[in-house]
């Protein structure tokens, strides 16, 4: 019986949402595989990671969709969003432009109405802290002002990114039914992969 001893087996779909540059794709590279590479090349569409994390009794599977943050995919982005248990709204803490465009993000995800979606805003980019214009204190005030749980991260340390993860499965887990559907995601844990997507006019 899945749901035996109390225990939770849930897939959760999670979208990482944020202008170019803010460094998506970094943050999901150490998530899933504890790596970091200096130079990322652009997402192409979107692409496409799974991992397995275990809180208390529970063991949460994240389909996560890393979106590409070029203008030109951004009608795109609902049909990651659509369905979600979680929302990943990213920033880089050294452009204030791209903090901008996070808060059209979050209004965006707003107007879709879900009650049920874990908005989760990030400043990422910590290790750059000298080259920073936008402070820590402006990100959680705008965080806690639109009902966002916040985090300031770094992929390149690895400062938080964990942390990050956890925090949303926890989130997940908590709002997750009782009676879990019946998929087995023990019989997938630790799975790793990402695969691309490209979508051509």
């Amino acid at each position: 019986m899945v749901g035996g001893n109390n225990s939770k087996n849930i897939q959760a779909k999670l979208v990482l949402l944020g202008d170019m540059g803010t460094g998506k794709t970094s943050m999901v590279m150490r998530f899933v595989k504890g790596q970091f590479y200096e130079y990322q090349e652009s997402t192409i569409g979107a692409a496409f990671f799974t991992q397995v994390l275990s809180i208390n009794k529970s063991s949460v599977k994240f389909d996560i969709w890393d979106t590409a943050g070029q203008e030109r995919y951004h009608s795109l982005a609902p049909m990651y969003y659509r369905g979600a248990a979680a929302a990943v709204v990213i920033y880089g803490i050294t452009t204030m432009v791209s903090f901008q465009r996070a808060k059209k993000w979050i209004e965006e995800l707003q107007r879709q109405g879900d009650p049920h979606l874990v908005k989760v805003l990030v400043a990422n980019k910590a290790d750059l802290d000298t080259k920073r214009e936008v402070q820590i204190e402006e990100g959680k005030r705008y965080a806690i002002e639109n009902g966002l749980h916040f985090f300031e991260t770094s992929a390149k340390t690895g400062e938080n990114i964990n942390e990050l993860f956890y925090e949303i499965a926890k989130r997940v887990a908590q709002a997750a039914p009782s009676n879990p559907s019946g998929m087995k995601l023990q019989s997938v844990t630790q799975e790793k992969g990402r695969s691309s997507f490209c979508c051509t006019s």
